[in-house]
């Protein structure tokens, strides 16, 4: 029995030594599974996920493991979230893995994105407390490069919202005066020539033409008769009240000497009811919501006159307030105010800017490609109109473009001053909070631009700089732009990527090179190797990074990079 009970003890002293006391043995790079591998960029981040499974008589029981994600780039490296895993004989919270079972391990990992990523290494550290004992075991490699494709999200090539000018070239006037005819009655009293308003709109008419830069397009007379009395009376009654009207115009056009007015048309209305419904609802006359009850049962006009003159307690009051308004003719001209051509705009920003309104000026931008006379148009907008706001959102739009974000930036600030809830300022200040990293800040500017037509490519870069590829493509409906394009390349949608790009009106090197990557996602070789080259015919540093791109790891560039 002694001798049983001895071995027993050596036994058991033997597994305690085996599965606590000695070292951990070192991890082997077979134990790990790293999803995605190799890593990819995702938004501005380099996520992954290391999956291990820890074999049996592995994890000693009384060892606490710390494991660290580090990628490392040429001569830098950068540590993620250590994760601690235990032994079973230790007391603590973290994850235990079984010494007799082995057991399984999550290791995520997390970097913010650099460019020189493209070419690294993801390694595990461990560190191991066993006891009062520290001691570091050999690292192991998971994963090797980085696809950076999403890192072509770029907010500087995107427009921002112009704050556009009113200038029209035609502008359309109207003048109206009124002619009043007693009941019944279709002569034109001498009185009803000389009114306020018919002096007025003869002057107008007469400046008009005497104006080359106004064109009198038309005259109209519309001539009523009041819905009291017969239909029949009261058409020939309108009748007479156009063709006096007429006759009266013929002669004072020729009085004036107006030979040049487009067309002359007129019409007569036998019993306005329609008028005479509008004044008896903005009116004070008692019952009034009967009169226009009738008005509704009855479509024919006989009968409504015979109802309304059954209601005597108000048909009074009718007659004094309501008809006499109604027995008039109105005569009307339409006249087009001709602009300045893009010549004498252009002609008096080189000569005398002052001379031109603020929508004169923000038209005047409009009409050249060149990003320095815009520049100087949009600055003359501020000196001359430093209250609009427009003059300084254009003019950061234009340091934008140019690269000068700083400017751009003050400007937008200056804009949001003068017009704080202008969506055009806001998404242009959310475009400088987005292209430096500010997201949050950025997002809430875009909210408060909701519904502009810009905000969409504005959207589609946030979007793909959160990572959300599906959103992305969403945001950038039918933009023709590399961003809209890089956005269907992460959603896998090769075929519309394809399709984009070929649209863009004026492509570049980017262009060129995601034209190069669709044609590695989709094995088409040929595609790759003629875009690749242009890209590198427009930016020489492209084949730098071609070379180093797992995008094209599984085909020979030595063609098109030598």
């Amino acid at each position: 029995m002694k001798k049983a009970l001895g071995l027993t003890v050596a036994t058991a002293a033997m597994i305690v030594v085996s599965g606590c006391s000695k070292k951990m043995n070192q991890f082997s790079a077979d134990y790990f599974n790293c999803n995605p591998n190799p890593l990819e960029v995702v938004g501005t981040q380099v996520p992954a996920t290391v999956t291990g499974n820890v074999p049996a008589k592995f994890f000693v029981k009384n060892a606490t493991v710390t494991v660290t994600p580090v990628l490392v780039y040429g001569n830098y490296q950068t540590s993620g979230t250590p994760v601690k895993y235990q032994g079973e004989k230790v007391r603590g919270n973290d994850p235990v893995v079984s010494y007799d079972l082995g057991g399984s391990v999550v290791i995520p990992a997390n970097f913010a994105y650099t460019p020189e990523m493209i070419k690294s290494e993801l390694y595990l550290e461990f560190n191991v407390e066993q006891g009062k004992k520290q001691y570091v075991l050999p690292r192991v490699k998971v994963a090797d490069g980085v696809i950076a494709t999403a890192a072509f999200a770029n907010a500087g090539t995107v427009d921002p919202a112009i704050a556009p000018d009113k200038f029209q070239r035609i502008i359309n006037e109207k003048y109206s005066a009124d002619i009043r005819f007693l009941i019944n009655q279709a002569n034109i009293r001498p009185g009803e020539l000389k009114t306020a308003q018919m002096e007025a709109f003869n002057n107008d008419l007469k400046a008009a033409h005497a104006d080359t830069s106004r064109v009198i397009k038309e005259l109209n007379i519309s001539s009523y008769a009041s819905p009291d009395g017969s239909l029949e009376f009261n058409t020939q009654l309108a009748e007479r009240r156009e063709d006096n009207t007429a006759t009266y115009l013929e002669k004072q056009l020729k009085k004036d000497m107006i030979t040049e007015f487009g067309e002359l048309t007129a019409q007569f209305t036998p019993e306005d009811w329609e008028g005479f419904q509008k004044l008896v609802a903005a009116s004070d006359i008692q019952d009034k919501q009967l009169i226009l009850s009738v008005l509704s049962m009855y479509k024919d006009p006989e009968q409504r006159e015979r109802e309304i003159r059954n209601l005597a307690n108000v048909f009074e009051a009718l007659a004094d307030e309501i008809l006499p308004q109604l027995r008039y003719s109105r005569i009307t001209a339409s006249v087009d105010v001709i602009g300045k051509s893009d010549a004498e705009i252009n002609h008096l920003f080189d000569t005398d800017p002052s001379k031109l309104t603020v929508d004169e000026l923000l038209y005047a931008a409009t009409l050249t490609e060149k990003p320095a006379r815009k520049e100087a148009i949009y600055t003359a907008a501020t000196r001359l109109y430093p209250n609009d706001f427009r003059g300084f959102n254009n003019l950061g739009m234009v340091k934008y473009e140019m690269g000068d974000y700083a400017a751009a930036k003050a400007c937008f600030a200056q804009a949001q001053k003068l017009a704080p809830n202008a969506p055009e300022v806001q998404m242009n200040l959310g475009l400088i909070d987005l292209l430096n990293s500010n997201y949050d800040a950025a997002n809430r500017y875009f909210g408060n631009a909701a519904g502009l037509n810009e905000l969409g490519d504005a959207l589609g870069v946030y979007y793909l700089k959160k990572g959300d590829a599906a959103a992305a493509v969403k945001a950038f409906g039918n933009s023709k732009t590399n961003n809209a394009a890089l956005a269907q390349i992460l959603a896998k949608d090769y075929s519309k990527a394809k399709s984009t790009l070929a649209a863009i009106a004026t492509p570049d090197a980017t262009t060129y090179y995601l034209m190069a990557v669709v044609g590695a996602r989709t094995n088409n070789s040929q595609a790759l190797t003629a875009s690749l080259r242009q890209a590198i015919k427009l930016d020489p540093s492209m084949a730098q990074r071609a070379a180093q791109d797992l995008e094209f790891s599984k085909f020979n560039l030595s063609g098109v990079l030598n």
